[in-house]
């Protein structure tokens, strides 16, 4: 793999869309990002709101109020919760602080983590198969991270174990799920091969009974990564957390800049846990939207991977196609050509608004 490969391609750049449209970017609708679609909680905007006035001084280095407010919604030590700005410069963060020599990646997921390691030969694949619907087999996983062969159908080219495993859960952009039970397998043999597991949990937030987040008090390998940014609609403000036993953390935070958490991202996410109302409103409408989604693949002929989170990733031979003309009206959607593992035929939609999901799917139906 050279270095092209690890360049990304994410959702999200309604700006660039606009500008070729020239037309608005509030007037794009953007399917490639995948953000909660009740948009930011009426408590997080007060809060901004409020915050507005002190922003003559600096931010609290350690975000101590907000990462007291995450370990008391977690139920941990906030001892052991570090924030950042948002969860991918905690990716670049934890690997720069641990320096891991050889690390294990699946196949296809988010690209950050090839970017974050930054050398193709410190990067082993961990494949997963369209046939198994994209999921990772526990044991084959524990297998390559160990340096064996588990079976004749999974060749791992690894001669020593790596110190180093991602795993993101659910994963983008497949939105499979490695069950709790499952997981935990994965990171007490991580514990004993003593490679650090790092669990990205940005979508867990949809499905919180799933996350082993609380388990990193017990395992020193295990750490895991949150973002506020999909679940609350904070993708502008950039608010994530760490979480890892005390004497990893303690590793990492000597490696971070100060000041990442802006004072109004530290109040947006305080207000953002305090709202419960908005987090059982969103389990309803996502609820209902999947099922709305779902019904319209179907009619389409496309052929979608069953997700856990609020997202889908969609085969169809003319994706390009779709994806293009879709363009054109100003509707987003993500080419998912670029991850490793997946081709031209694939692409990715969020789950939205009712009123937006029925003008994508009538879209599709008239191109």
């Amino acid at each position: 793999m050279d270095e092209q490969n690890i360049t990304p391609a994410h959702g999200g750049n309604i700006y660039k869309l606009a500008e070729e449209l020239n037309i608005d970017e509030r007037d794009i609708i953007d399917f490639s990002a995948s953000i909660n679609p009740l948009g930011v909680p009426k408590g997080v905007l007060s809060a901004i709101k409020e915050n507005g006035r002190y922003l003559f001084n600096y931010p609290d280095p350690d975000a101590e109020e907000l990462t007291r407010a995450i370990a008391q919604h977690i139920g941990m030590d906030s001892r052991s919760v570090l924030c950042g700005n948002g969860s991918t410069e905690l990716i670049y963060l934890v690997v720069r602080a641990l320096k891991p020599e050889k690390v294990l990646i699946p196949a296809p997921t988010f690209s950050e983590y090839e970017r974050a390691v930054n050398d193709p030969k410190k990067i082993e694949y961990f494949i997963l198969w369209e046939k198994n619907k994209f999921e990772p087999d526990p044991d084959k996983f524990i297998a390559a991270m160990s340096g064996r062969n588990s079976s004749s159908t999974y060749k791992s080219s690894l001669t020593t174990s790596v110190d180093m495993a991602f795993l993101c859960n659910p994963n983008n952009p497949t939105g499979r799920l490695l069950k709790k039970e499952e997981l935990l397998k994965i990171a007490n043999a991580a514990k004993d091969l003593k490679c650090h597991l790092v669990v990205d949990e940005a979508f867990i937030d949809f499905l919180p009974d799933e996350s082993v987040i609380k388990e990193v008090e017990n395992n020193p390998y295990l750490i895991v990564l949150r973002s506020m940014t999909k679940f609350y609609a904070l993708s502008g403000l950039r608010v994530g957390y760490c979480a890892a036993h005390k004497s990893i953390l303690d590793i990492i935070k000597k490696c971070k800049e100060p000041w990442t958490v802006n004072t109004l991202a530290q109040a947006a996410g305080i207000a953002a846990l305090n709202d419960s109302s908005y987090r059982d409103e969103t389990f309803k409408v996502i609820r209902n939207e999947k099922k709305t989604l779902e019904d319209g693949f179907k009619i389409l002929g496309i052929t979608y991977i069953p997700s856990f989170a609020n997202f889908y990733l969609l085969k169809h031979d003319n994706a390009r196609g779709i994806i293009a003309n879709l363009k054109k009206k100003g509707i987003m959607i993500r080419d998912c050509s670029n991850f490793m593992g997946l081709d031209e035929a694939y692409m990715r939609v969020a789950v939205k608004s009712n009123k937006q999901n029925m003008r994508l799917i009538k879209e599709i139906a008239n191109l």
